[in-house]
């Protein structure tokens, strides 16, 4: 794996709004066809409120191919929700979903040392604190400190699920090369990081300012704020895919999943 320069992680952004111009509709209807699973799946008794988590590696896969099919000059279909699934990796993936779990629930848990598990009952529904009892809270500082835990775990999935699906690797193998395949690249993780936190937050506050500035309607600010906020969701999503493909390269484009993909064309 070659070092990268710190400068490579605005190219990722930049190539991912490349391969969202390309098929803007196709990859947005994927996108939101996710999101409307997402939310059928909370209404399954009991496995409603883990199974979106379990099943984030799954569905990574169907952007991660999205974008390779862009790339190929391959129209994106909804179909491709659904080709971790049919995918002979399935079950690597869905360990590693279980794996994502774990770390969620052990960074959650850790915000306990700071705010006395205030910040774990919002989440896991126990209790709905009153707004006087968040701010005398040390809530903000918990929230911060299980982000930090979650780091290294982030590390470790980032590559995971590609690596499990593309490059036929085992799920301690792969959770192994991604760990540290992140940690050589942090200049140009940091850089990507922080151009997304730019672009991602402060962009779009920036616009509802001057939309209440200049018009003062809250109806008219959501009307530009959703679409906006979906579409630099799904350049997000886009962007993951580069930085793959320059650290590890582009995938055999002879691969089981490829064929399949392409074959609604």
């Amino acid at each position: 794996m070659e070092k990268l320069p710190a400068k490579t992680g605005w190219i990722w952004i930049k190539e991912g709004f490349a391969l969202f111009r390309k098929q803007p509709a196709e990859i947005s209807t994927l996108f939101l066809a996710y999101m409307f699973t997402m939310l059928l799946l909370n209404f399954i008794p009991l496995l409603g409120q883990v199974l979106p988590l379990i099943l984030v590696p799954v569905f990574a896969m169907s952007f991660m191919q999205a974008c390779l099919s862009i790339e190929q000059g391959k129209r994106v279909y909804p179909n491709l929700l659904t080709i971790g699934f049919r995918s002979p990796a399935l079950q690597k993936l869905l360990l590693l979903g279980v794996l994502y779990l774990v770390a969620a629930v052990i960074a959650l848990a850790a915000s306990s040392l700071i705010d006395g598990g205030l910040f774990w009952q919002m989440v896991t529904g126990q209790s709905t604190p009153d707004p006087k009892e968040i701010q005398d809270s040390s809530i903000s500082l918990a929230m911060m400190f299980s982000a930090v835990v979650y780091i290294p775990a982030a590390m470790a999935f980032w590559y995971a699920a590609p690596l499990i699906m593309w490059q036929k690797m085992g799920v301690s193998k792969a959770i192994f090369y991604s760990f540290f395949a992140v940690s050589r690249e942090m200049k140009a993780f940091a850089v990507y990081g922080l151009a997304w936190a730019a672009i991602g937050v402060l962009l779009p506050a920036i616009i509802s300012v001057l939309i209440a500035v200049v018009i003062g309607s809250p109806s008219v600010t959501m009307m530009i704020l959703l679409p906006l906020s979906i579409a630099l969701t799904v350049v997000m999503y886009c962007s993951f895919y580069p930085t793959y493909t320059h650290i590890f390269g582009k995938p055999e484009e002879d691969s089981p999943q490829q064929q399949e993909a392409g074959s609604k064309e």
